[in-house]
């Protein structure tokens, strides 16, 4: 029941992005631009201002990020073992697969704050920035034949690795923020987290969907269950303990995120598939995630 309060909060501002999108006057004409707003402006703020601030050891952080590459890595040959349960043709399966391994940052920022404070978002938000390259490579990787050739243009402006890169070189400087800065930027980072958690809620869909549902309830299991149980052993046995190992399987036990559905559409993938997937994990996460947290409670290491 703690871990669930825990996490109470930050679904019920989904479901509110939900509420607002149907009922309240706010249709598909509204969110795209709070989502451009969140993603280029609030979103990288937060990263760079959680960053600096913190106490980083990069030797501590090795282990963490090879944690949530080999999950990644997992997450696809799971994905590409499972294809036959799909019944989709290549292009379908290309677009879903993303599904299996790719995370949803702004859930992850937020439980990493309610569950370890200002140190565990900022373990996430280097985790997850430092994880973007390999995440969007794989899934461009898979949807090449549309790909056109722009994979390292998008991610050298991508906003959420410019802004991990930054704030990880401010912190390395030794620099310091001005005074008058950190009301700013922690007012950008407050925003960040809201208005991300109803952007959310807004972008989950419903409805039918091509291809067998074993497959997609597959790909929920991979993603939700599969991983975070492989983060836990692999965290165990690269010896991360504490906040570390909180957040190796926390950021695996994420949903997928909505910019799948993104990467789908513009490459002429399957999006209406992959907006399915992605509101049954976020959905589902409601309740994985609870059970993961509890878990992390009461046998994590200290």
């Amino acid at each position: 029941m703690q871990s669930f309060l825990l996490l109470l909060p930050d679904f019920a501002l989904i479901a509110l992005g939900v509420l607002l999108r149907r009922f309240f006057g706010l249709g598909d004409g509204f969110w795209p631009g709070i989502e451009r707003l969140v993603y280029f402006v609030f979103f990288p703020a937060l990263l760079f201002n959680a960053l600096a601030r913190a106490t980083i050891e990069l030797v501590a952080m090795g282990p963490l990020l090879a944690v949530g590459l080999l999950c990644m890595a997992a997450g696809l040959l799971l994905a590409l073992a499972g294809r036959p349960l799909l019944g989709l043709d290549a292009m379908g399966f290309a677009s879903r697969a993303q599904c299996a391994y790719r995370f949803n940052t702004y859930i992850g920022i937020a439980v990493a704050g309610k569950f370890a404070g200002a140190p565990g978002v900022a373990m996430m938000g280097a985790l997850c920035g430092a994880m973007v390259p390999f995440a969007n490579m794989a899934a461009v990787g898979m949807l090449a034949r549309h790909g056109q050739g722009r994979l390292l243009q998008e991610l050298l402006r991508n906003p959420l690795i410019v802004a991990t890169v930054a704030g990880l070189a401010f912190n390395l400087s030794g620099a310091r923020l001005p005074e008058p800065v950190l009301p700013f930027m922690q007012r950008l980072a407050d925003a960040a987290v809201t208005l991300g958690l109803l952007a959310v809620g807004a972008a989950l869909r419903g409805g039918a969907q091509e291809g067998r549902r074993i497959g997609a309830i597959y790909l929920c299991a991979v993603k939700l269950l599969a991983l975070p149980a492989l983060a836990w052993g692999l965290a165990t046995a690269f010896g991360l303990g504490g906040v570390a190992f909180a957040m190796a399987v926390i950021f695996a036990a994420l949903p997928t995120a909505s910019s799948a559905y993104i990467l789908a559409m513009r490459m002429g993938g399957d999006g209406p598939g992959v907006a399915w997937l992605i509101s049954a994990t976020t959905v589902a996460a409601a309740l994985t995630l609870t059970g993961w947290l509890a878990a992390l409670t009461r046998w994590g290491p200290g």
